[in-house]
């Protein structure tokens, strides 16, 4: 197994880790409901799932149903 020669200094060690940053994730706004969320994910809002401005699942239909 392969074994330091020499130590690595703290300041050496802290310059190799200046490139690991936390990234602020980017929010978007949807069209339709003006719903902030990730960009490329889909969103519930008031029972419905969105994505692109628009509605793959409608839970709000099946709730109304149950009551």
């Amino acid at each position: 197994m392969a074994h330091p020669k020499r130590k690595i200094s703290k300041t050496r060690r802290d310059k190799r880790r200046t490139h690991y940053k936390a990234v602020v994730p980017t929010i978007a706004t949807c069209p339709t409901t003006g719903e902030a969320h990730l960009f490329h994910r889909a969103h519930w809002h008031e029972g419905k799932l969105y994505y692109r401005g628009q509605v793959l699942i409608d839970n709000s239909e099946n709730e109304e149903n149950l009551a």
